[in-house]
């Protein structure tokens, strides 16, 4: 390897002994060997230039905002480096989770540098795209998601699968014991609300690790929305065409969630009637979709798969960040079923002291189970419990 140019290799170089070097299905079945490499380079030639075009219509609407500088020096490194103003280097930290230190040798730019770059582009996607990739719910809107999950999860009335995901930080400084969590590391929480497309509707960022689900959606501004009613959210409806009973639209979530109006979460314990089952496990398929959308971003956006070595301000930039993107890829990508074959790692947060919903809440989940053992039954439930 020729150390001033690592591009080009000598043939000194290279083994062909080397087990690394050497590919048994080119040598046994090379037909094999050579199709599969055809099909792994249109692949990747395929994502590039997708992910390119989505980097150029983002760099153009973060372009559009007015992003201050607070230092002048910041900016003339800026435009002394047009790579970096492209967004080259800020969508590489984002999406392949190199460091900052990866970006430092690579643009030669001063790590203070990349950070106060890195923050601001972070702070103008969340500003100028917030209102386009995660805009604030109509009843319209709520409407459409009950029927991608009556659609897909087969779930009737539902606007929404609610659920946390850690995201792993260094200590803060002066934190203490905040942000460490039950599993033995630090971090801080995203509590989101998805759609049946696996696309954020709602984000609640920044919350201590050591918090609970149920605390830290009561202290959520989700949650006083839908205690004083003020969500905008459709009036209840008949499930079905005999039905005649009007149910209210719910958001679904699991045991840490306390049951409430507008809040379904599964029957407790181990020994269940044949229909509270039933119910759960038809709870479980709609609850599944934040999951994904959780594994599905944490894979696109590399970053979230390690520890965030910054402030807990700029952390909770970067995934503000990563949730617009998110959304923004979803609505251009589409569904793709390779998206949800690796899920990233998800981790639960313990249940604390839930709030508990009243009567009406309680008869309304029992009414949820009566339709799914009878009218809205499916062929298949009865094999899953």
């Amino acid at each position: 390897m020729d150390p001033f140019n690592p591009e080009v290799k000598k043939e000194d170089d290279i083994d062909e002994s080397s087990p690394s070097t050497v590919n048994p299905d080119a040598s046994l079945y090379p037909q094999c060997g050579i199709l599969r490499s055809i099909k792994e380079e249109s692949e990747e030639r395929e994502n590039y230039q997708f992910m390119d075009e989505v980097k150029e219509e983002i760099d153009i609407k973060i372009e559009e905002e007015e992003v201050p500088s607070p230092d002048d020096s910041l900016m003339l490194c800026s435009q002394e480096r047009p790579s970096l103003k492209e967004g080259r280097g800020k969508k590489r930290y984002l999406a392949t989770g190199c460091s900052i230190a990866d970006l430092h040798y690579g643009y030669r730019l001063g790590k203070s540098t990349l950070a106060g770059i890195l923050r601001q582009v972070c702070e103008a996607i969340w500003a100028r795209m917030k209102t386009m990739c995660m805009p604030e719910m109509t009843k319209e809107m709520w409407e459409e998601v009950a029927k991608g999950f009556e659609k897909y999860a087969k779930f009737p009335n539902c606007i929404g699968a609610i659920d946390s995901k850690h995201i792993r930080l260094v200590q803060p400084k002066g934190s203490g014991s905040l942000y460490y969590n039950y599993k033995l590391f630090f971090s801080t929480v995203l509590l989101a609300v998805c759609d049946a497309n696996f696309s954020f509707i709602y984000v609640d960022i920044g919350a201590y690790g050591k918090g609970s689900d149920s605390a830290i959606f009561t202290e959520s501004l989700l949650y006083k929305k839908l205690v004083e009613n003020t969500l905008d959210v459709p009036e209840p409806k008949p499930i079905s065409s005999v039905e005649t009973v009007c149910y209210p639209h719910v958001i679904v979530g699991d045991e840490a969630f306390g049951i409430m109006e507008n809040v379904m979460r599964p029957y407790s314990g181990r020994h269940l009637t044949y229909k509270k089952k039933i119910f759960n496990y038809r709870l479980s398929r709609a609850c599944r979709y934040i999951g994904c959308t959780f594994g599905i971003m944490a894979n696109k956006w590399r970053i979230l798969h390690r520890p965030l070595n910054v402030n807990i301000d700029f952390a909770e930039n970067i995934i503000k960040a990563c949730c617009i993107l998110h959304n923004y890829v979803r609505a251009r990508e589409g569904y793709r079923y390779e998206d949800t074959l690796y899920r990233a790692p998800l981790v639960g947060l313990r249940e604390g002291n839930v709030p508990r919903g009243g009567g009406s809440a309680t008869s309304t989940r029992d009414r949820y189970a009566d339709y799914f053992v009878s009218e809205g039954k499916l062929e298949w439930q009865d094999r899953m419990i």
